[in-house]
């Protein structure tokens, strides 16, 4: 199945785990608002505190929808979790920002002040251990999506075939989707499991720290 065909067949919401949430900012991906390519066009939320642009290269063309799926549950989880209602959290947080990088240090503070507006479930201790028991806990009519970005990085092969066995286990039971990169490459991954069936994307290219992509 192709996947232009595959985001036709999920009319579910999205419940949502991430992997290394560290404070949980990439977990409300669906309050933020976004533009692309210096566009006046924006998607997603469009009174959030975060707008976030990034230039889209080369010919391929994601599907870009005015307002965001509608997400039904999330959970983020950790080795720690940094609170942003802690001040020190947010104090090493900001020190992880490159200091030349002001728009993403503008932008994290923007973050901070959604997710403090909003409920977010963040539970510390180890997301591969943990995520078959978590993905229990996820709603059966909402989709469920697994996401984790560069945290893979710092996983050792055999953790990272871990994480891998335990969304197949996840896929035995519900459909599941995971999306992430450095497993393998620094690639933009989608794989799925759809009634049963695996099924493995390359979706693009990005940048390390969002300001460009390409899509396949």
């Amino acid at each position: 199945m192709r996947l232009d065909q595959q985001r036709n067949t999920s009319k579910k919401p999205l419940a949502l785990i991430e992997i290394g949430t560290s404070a949980g900012l990439q977990l409300l991906w669906d309050k933020y608002s976004y533009s692309y390519n210096n566009k006046a066009d924006r998607y997603g939320a469009p009174h959030s505190y975060v707008h976030i642009t990034s230039e889209m290269k080369g010919t391929g063309m994601p599907v870009l929808y005015k307002e965001s799926p509608p997400v039904a549950w999330r959970v983020g989880v950790d080795l720690y979790v940094s609170e942003v209602n802690n001040p020190e959290n947010v104090k090493w947080l900001k020190a992880l920002i490159w200091p030349e990088h002001k728009h993403r240090l503008d932008l994290f503070r923007k973050a901070v002040q959604q997710i403090q507006a909003f409920s977010v479930e963040l539970i510390e201790g180890d997301g591969v251990e943990l995520l078959f028991e978590i993905a229990k806990q996820a709603p059966h009519n909402a989709s469920l999506c697994i996401f984790h970005t560069h945290v893979a990085n710092q996983m050792p092969q055999e953790v990272k075939q871990q994480l891998l066995t335990s969304i197949q286990k996840v896929g035995e039971n519900r459909d599941v989707f995971h999306l992430y990169n450095n497993i393998w490459d620094a690639n933009l991954h989608l794989d799925y499991v759809i009634n049963g069936k695996e099924h493995k994307h390359i979706i693009g290219q990005t940048d390390g720290h969002g300001r460009w992509f390409s899509w396949n």
